[in-house]
């Protein structure tokens, strides 16, 4: 299985966060689980290693 980054690996993680709270607001509950499945799709798409999606499948499932 390929090995997922889990420790921080975003630039100015903090701005991006910001952003993707600002690009939520306004929105309705519905509207975001919305806009959450298709950033989802948009970024697994992008990553296109099944494998690599299996395992933050597996990693994402896992209660911590």
């Amino acid at each position: 299985m390929a090995e997922l980054k889990t420790t921080p690996n975003i630039a100015y993680a903090d701005d991006f966060y910001a952003d993707l709270l600002a690009v939520h607001e306004g929105l309705s509950e519905k509207e975001s689980e919305a806009l959450n499945a298709r950033l989802i799709l948009i970024l697994s798409n992008h990553i296109g290693d099944r494998e690599a999606l299996g395992g933050a499948l597996a990693l994402a499932a896992t209660p911590k």
